[in-house]
């Protein structure tokens, strides 16, 4: 049976912009691949309400999971949530529960709920709330959409939150050799390769080393036997070239 499949939608104009660099696809990617659940597809898009919608639209009806991250917060262009809500046309306001976790905190803290901060409390009707361990405001799960914080910590926190909810597969494993020859004369022997393992990923990603061209092999796939059978063939391959 193939492993549940997954998309990913990084929000920000500070990311377009080259002002922050995005970390979150690389944490999720390593994630989902241990819990058996393939990433297909990431898009970075801008605080933009349409754009939001469209994306969500398009990509929770393609794959079985869609991860987002950022525009949760309590600033005027944090308009995820409002933005999921329109996608699956659900009501959204402040929930209860969302409201008094963080009525708990700012009490703990001293500090004042207010109308900003409220902000984050404003969930989907239907939605469940995914845990916030670092700083208390929730994301939120709605239909197969789980929609997170930009910043790194808290998405990591409200990642590993969600994880054990999610059904996975068998987790993907891999396996690289180095091949010291250029790419134009390797694949002709690594297309065979592929056609004989066709359950295999096989990827080649060259690099030129003090003048020499040569290529990293790196072989994907579920099933370990696969692997170290296409590793075996490709060494004895390129023996003289490792």
């Amino acid at each position: 049976m193939p492993n549940p499949t997954a998309a990913m939608i990084v929000i920000g104009d500070e990311i377009l912009s080259g002002r922050t660099r995005d970390s979150n696809m690389h944490f999720l990617a390593t994630a989902l691949t241990k819990q058996g659940i393939d990433l297909l597809e990431a898009r970075m898009i801008s605080d933009d309400h349409d754009a939001i919608v469209a994306a969500v639209k398009s990509l929770s009806a393609q794959y079985d999971h869609l991860f987002t991250s950022g525009g949760i917060g309590p600033t005027h262009d944090d308009i995820t949530a409002d933005a999921i809500a329109a996608a699956f046309e659900t009501p959204i306001d402040v929930r209860e529960d969302a409201r008094k976790l963080l009525a708990d905190m700012y009490t703990a803290t001293g500090r004042e709920l207010n109308t900003a901060r409220l902000r984050m409390a404003r969930i989907p009707d239907g939605a469940d709330l995914i845990d916030n361990p670092v700083s208390t405001a929730p994301g939120f799960t709605l239909n197969n959409v789980h929609v997170m914080a930009g910043v790194p910590s808290v998405f990591q926190a409200m990642v590993a939150s969600v994880l054990p909810r999610l059904s996975g597969g068998a987790p993907l494993l891999s396996q690289s050799l180095r091949i010291n020859r250029g790419e134009g004369d390797i694949a002709g022997p690594l297309s065979a390769l592929a056609d004989d393992f066709p359950a295999l990923s096989i990827g080649s990603y060259p690099f030129q080393d003090n003048g020499a061209y040569g290529a990293n092999i790196v072989i994907r796939g579920t099933e370990g036997a696969d692997i170290d059978a296409a590793m075996t063939r490709l060494a004895q391959t390129f023996a003289e070239a490792l």
